[in-house]
């Protein structure tokens, strides 16, 4: 049987601003990723995310990015592989004890934004990463994305890993998505995407919006639920996975 996790990033709202849709997403995805307050989120959105997520049976992972409120943790900054080792742990840390107090685990981390994009190509980054998360719980799985560094080097580190496909992006040549400036970046038709989803979780290929066949592993899809649209989308791709016969579950179950 077909198995493959439905992730999201849940938590993003901040003090008395609200972003995203997470009661209406949390319902169909399988593992979540809660911001730990350095791009998005604070105390106060992180216990209510871990609750929410118990109560849903939604696995919980840390989604640590750069110390970037102002740019949602989507600027490259220029941190060292010591610095970004020590904000992975001190966000981690910090969703641990969330997770600890509501009496669950913490399941995964997921790097968000510039600092996801650039250790996916840069290796020395990607494993302060690893290393960070590996000397806090050595049993956490880091989610990254497929066929990239993140993943390679976690794995030297001794991590479990999971890698990811993005259900709405387009993918270059080399397994990387065509970043968001560039035209097609972003799939608008859902017929399309899910198809493609589909076809990465049964068959471990997508195609580059170059034409060429790129092979790559699908144990978690990242899913968007910021807006009424991507909702629906949520839920159509669920449906589709499961009638073509594919289970869905939470990352620790399938790697």
């Amino acid at each position: 049987m077909y198995k493959v996790d439905l992730n999201s990033d849940l938590g993003e709202s901040f003090g008395n601003y609200t972003i995203g849709l997470d009661s209406e997403v949390i319902a169909h995805i399988s593992s979540a990723n809660v911001a730990c307050g350095y791009h998005a989120g604070d105390p106060l959105v992180m216990d209510k995310t871990v609750k929410a997520a118990k109560a849903a049976g939604v696995a919980v992972g840390a989604h640590p990015g750069y110390p970037d409120l102002m740019g949602f943790g989507r600027r490259k900054m220029a941190a060292t592989p010591k610095e970004v080792k020590a904000y992975i742990q001190y966000q981690v840390g910090a969703l641990m004890a969330f997770c600890e107090a509501n009496g669950i685990s913490l399941q995964h981390v997921k790097p968000h934004g510039a600092m996801y994009n650039t250790a996916a190509k840069d290796p020395e980054l990607a494993r302060a990463i690893a290393e960070g998360i590996y000397e806090v719980d050595r049993d956490i799985i880091l989610l990254g994305l497929a066929n990239s560094c993140l993943i390679s080097e976690a794995e030297k580190v001794g991590l479990r890993t999971a890698s990811e496909v993005f259900a709405d992006r387009a993918y270059q040549a080399d397994g990387s998505l065509v970043p968001r400036s560039q035209p097609g970046a972003v799939l608008h038709d859902k017929d399309e995407a899910i198809r493609r989803t589909v076809r990465m979780v049964k068959e471990g290929k997508v195609t580059a919006i170059t034409g060429e066949e790129v092979p790559l592993k699908a144990d978690s899809i990242c899913v968007h639920g910021d807006n009424p649209s991507a909702v629906e989308f949520v839920k159509n791709i669920r449906a589709a996975l499961e009638a073509d016969g594919v289970q869905i579950a939470p990352i620790a179950e399938i790697v």
